[in-house]
């Protein structure tokens, strides 16, 4: 049975009716000049269909994920051509599909057709307005908060199930406990903490691209808008403490799920934490597939699923020497490194630091996952035991809790408040 894989499917190319000023995708229309019109055609949407779900073998679960740009803008008819020839096709399996979207166009019809066919809608959203609209504007340059949140009103009135992704960036990424209280409070029950690194050229790049192909060695500077890798890990702390206190098993964070995953001797699901990547491509609208969404570069196009299978793609030397790269490029730091197990170097697209052997293949963002990985520690070994034990995970709870009240009453002076919360002096209550 084939190794199943992932394809991030972008109907509508680069073509967003936003113009977020952190986006690394926009500008992949310079990609395509002589395109002037991003729609995916029907013949290419009908053998991507056809081939993805051949692909998956006998797997009785084929996933689609839909992303962009924004696909929205191709309207509920192109989706209702998605699922009837996901049906043509699917010979008993069942098919998931994910929609991405900023939530712009998100109307009664939009919402009556996603929960019709049961479609996950991730929702893009960085938080309260005052966050949120630093980055997440129209062409217009108008805030976007007003109608994100319309989206959300409709999709839960319909019940359509949906989680958050939200983009950590220099801007927000000193509010995380206002960020994550938020998307609690609009029912988010999962959230994705998607940090932005991106490095401009001193000179764009032959396809005119400013923004850097990531492994590139040439000029470049971190944009304004990416985050500091020691604020991004206190970001993660920060919404980890939160949420090890009052949200396990009821809230489910990205990273926290996969951590545990690695905690428990697992292969992470995610494929930045992965010690290989290569099994998470992104198709273009015209039918190119790239190795991966944040490779979207022209020696990144393994080819086109007009000219040659899908299957083929996947597996070809070229992504399996992609994938591989990951494992292989690890500088000396990461190789003895004592929490390796659960980052295996994070995403190449972030490897662009000078390592200790001289090479710039050191993450960006190690500091964050270091601070976040050894403060984790102790929780995620307590979690994985109850896993191991076939108990709830969400026991940590409480056992997080009873650590601080003993704690406590060992800091406790004789006169203080008794830290059980009686109301009493410590010496008339648990210190007697």
């Amino acid at each position: 049975m084939p190794e199943p894989f992932h394809v991030m499917a972008k109907p509508s190319g680069p073509i967003c009716n936003l113009d977020c000023e952190y986006c690394f995708y926009l500008e992949k229309e310079r990609l395509y000049p002589d395109t002037s019109n991003f729609a995916m055609k029907d013949d290419v949407l009908e053998s991507f269909v056809r081939q993805h779900i051949e692909a998956h073998g006998e797997h009785p679960v084929v996933s689609f994920a839909w992303q962009g740009g924004e696909p929205t803008l191709l309207g509920v008819e192109f989706f209702e051509r998605v699922v009837a020839l996901q049906s043509k096709y699917a010979d008993g399996r069942r098919i998931d599909n994910a929609l991405q979207t900023n939530g712009i166009l998100i109307d009664e019809s939009w919402c009556q057709f996603l929960a019709a066919h049961k479609f996950l809608v991730g929702l893009s959203i960085d938080g309260p307005a005052h966050v949120h609209d630093l980055y997440r504007r129209d062409r217009g340059g108008k805030p976007t908060f007003g109608a994100v949140m319309r989206a959300r009103d409709l999709l839960v009135r319909h019940q359509v199930e949906f989680n958050t992704l939200t983009v950590v960036s220099a801007g927000n990424v000193d509010h995380a406990l206002e960020i994550y209280r938020f998307l609690r409070e609009i029912g988010s029950g999962y959230m994705q903490f998607i940090p932005v690194v991106e490095r401009t050229a001193e000179v764009p790049t032959d396809a005119e691209l400013s923004l850097v192909e990531p492994g590139a060695r040439i000029r470049a500077q971190v944009t304004p808008w990416s985050v500091d890798p020691a604020a991004y890990g206190e970001f993660l702390v920060a919404v980890f403490d939160e949420w090890v206190h009052h949200d396990v098993g009821k809230v489910f964070v990205q990273h926290f799920d996969v951590a545990l995953e690695s905690w428990s001797g697992l292969e992470a699901s995610l494929c930045v934490f992965r010690e290989t990547c290569g099994k998470a491509l992104a198709l273009e609208h015209n039918g190119d597939v790239y190795s991966c969404d944040h490779f979207v570069y022209p020696q990144h196009r393994l080819g086109n699923l007009m000219t040659a299978s899908l299957a083929t793609l996947v597996e070809s030397p070229q992504q399996e020497a992609f994938g591989d790269a990951k494992r292989d490029s690890l500088p000396i730091e990461c190789r003895e490194c004592d929490v390796r197990f659960a980052c295996h170097g994070e995403c190449p697209k972030h490897r662009f630091v000078t390592s200790r052997d001289g090479s710039r293949d050191l993450n960006y963002l190690c500091a964050a996952y270091k601070r976040l990985f050894h403060h984790i520690d102790p929780h995620m070994r307590f979690m994985a035991n109850e896993l191991q034990h076939k108990r709830a995970p969400a026991h940590v709870m409480a056992w997080v809790a009873a650590g601080e009240r003993d704690a406590a009453m060992q800091q406790a002076g004789r006169n203080d408040p008794c830290p059980c919360g009686s109301g009493k002096k410590f010496k008339k209550c648990c210190g007697a």
